[in-house]
């Protein structure tokens, strides 16, 4: 969809932004928002680029560079970090070859922190894109992302 398209599904006021940021950031190829996809934004609702980028960055779930296919996000919270997030987080960043906040050489894995992804019940927890997995151990971590990344062909 472009931009305008996506302006005209939500409507061009400032109070649909979150909405609108999150539908340009899903379609573009490389999961983040684009400096000229922003530009045109702020001409169709007539808000400055800063107030977009301001609030483009705010939010975690958006992203102003290029990330992965998919995206991890490793909750940091008290609760997931006493449950052992940091060995999880280590075993991600050996399996994958990239340091939190990376992405993969071959663009398939973007890894993320996270403050609280809301499942302290099963923590630790990550999200890979739109799904939450509990109760990780270092194995069963690696074991979804190769099992993504193997669905990918």
């Amino acid at each position: 969809m472009t931009v305008d398209s996506i302006v005209k599904k939500h409507g061009n006021d400032r109070e649909h932004l979150l909405s609108i940021l999150h539908d340009i950031q899903s379609g573009s190829p490389d999961h983040s928002l684009h400096r000229e996809a922003i530009e045109e934004l702020s001409c169709l609702l007539d808000v400055p680029i800063s107030d977009i980028v301001g609030t483009a960055s705010f939010y975690t779930m958006f992203s102003l560079k290029p990330r992965g296919r998919h995206i991890i996000r490793l909750c940091e919270s008290p609760p997931c970090y006493i449950a052992g997030e940091e060995n999880i987080l280590a075993a991600l960043e050996r399996k994958l070859g990239v340091v939190l906040g990376g992405t993969t050489a071959d663009g398939l894995f973007t890894l993320e922190a996270t403050s609280c992804l809301g499942a302290c019940g099963v923590a630790p927890v990550m999200m890979v894109d739109d799904e939450v997995y509990g109760h990780l151990t270092e194995a069963k971590a690696v074991a979804i992302v190769e099992r993504i990344a193997a669905a990918q062909g």
